[in-house]
């Protein structure tokens, strides 16, 4: 199973860092080596308000498929940038060589009977 294609109606995305390790020598020179060409640890957080519980289920659904926060998986770009009128790569894990996991479950709030929120933690790995 996809991850749900809904766009969300509020995103939050941290844009990660490049794998680097800093040493320190003894005199307090800073040093730092570069491990990679792609960032790691993009955060994207989307929200779905007011969606339907039948909608909600989806959510909660793929995250039994991809074994919690265990498998990758792609987020479509009409879905994680559905909305977003800037640089559509600028948000994006998978132009710079990731996927997203899961970095923690879905989170169900129900607003009204029939009618849920739900709030969705991603994090891009490599």
């Amino acid at each position: 199973m996809a991850f749900p294609a809904l766009v969300p109606t509020s995103r939050s995305f941290e844009s990660g860092d490049y794998p680097i390790k800093t040493f320190k020598a003894q005199n307090g020179k800073e040093h730092r080596i570069l491990y990679g060409s792609n960032r790691t640890n993009m955060k994207l957080s989307l929200t779905y308000a007011n969606i339907t519980d039948a909608n909600a289920e989806l959510f909660l659904d793929h995250y039994d498929e991809t074994q919690g926060t265990f498998q990758t998986f792609d987020v479509p770009s009409e879905t994680g940038k559905g909305g977003w009128k800037g640089n559509q790569d600028a948000i994006s894990a998978t132009i710079h060589g990731n996927s997203y996991r899961y970095e923690s479950a879905p989170q169900l709030v129900q607003v009204r009977p029939g009618i849920s929120t739900v709030t969705v933690n991603l994090i891009g790995v490599f």
